[in-house]
């Protein structure tokens, strides 16, 4: 499988996204300006993310975008098959007919990896990646380095 730039970038301005999901919209010159991705790379992503359901626009002064779902409800695989025009982890897409029109002799490692692939990406939210330590402090590092409100993970019960 090759997960090409579309992929990566739309998880990674996701990420940064629902890093930041809280009081304002986000504008994707913050996420292109933090996570160096261009503007207009942004904009194409985020049309597709907004079709999809995965982001809002919101308009007007102050503007941006929010999630268009719960960070808990985004699979890493909604992200990545919002964006990518096709998913293909398989040299033949899946029609077994990888060998001249039949299955070729290694046809059922490939779909039992594709199947492991997809399962793991679906397996994984961005809530999940909120809660991270390392994502947290990577964010916390990048909003310091570019003047950006820095976001304080929001606790929700001490024990004592």
């Amino acid at each position: 499988m090759k997960l090409s730039t579309k992929g990566r970038y739309a998880v990674t301005a996701m990420l940064d996204l629902a890093m930041h999901e809280g009081k304002s919209p986000v504008s994707l010159a913050d996420i292109s300006r933090c996570q160096k991705i261009s503007l207009s790379y942004l904009e194409q992503l985020f049309a597709k993310l907004r079709k999809n359901g995965l982001v809002r626009g919101v308009r007007g002064p102050g503007g941006g975008y929010r999630l268009g779902q719960e960070p808990a409800e985004i699979s890493v695989f909604d992200i990545v098959s919002a964006v990518e025009e096709q998913l293909d982890f398989m040299r033949c897409a899946g029609r077994s007919d990888c060998d001249g029109g039949q299955e070729c002799l290694t046809h059922a490692l490939w779909c039992d990896l594709s199947s492991q692939i997809q399962g793991y990406l679906q397996s994984i939210t961005l809530s999940d990646l909120v809660s991270d330590q390392n994502i947290q402090s990577v964010s916390m590092r990048q909003d310091l380095a570019n003047d950006r409100a820095v976001v304080i993970p929001e606790i929700t019960s001490v024990s004592i």
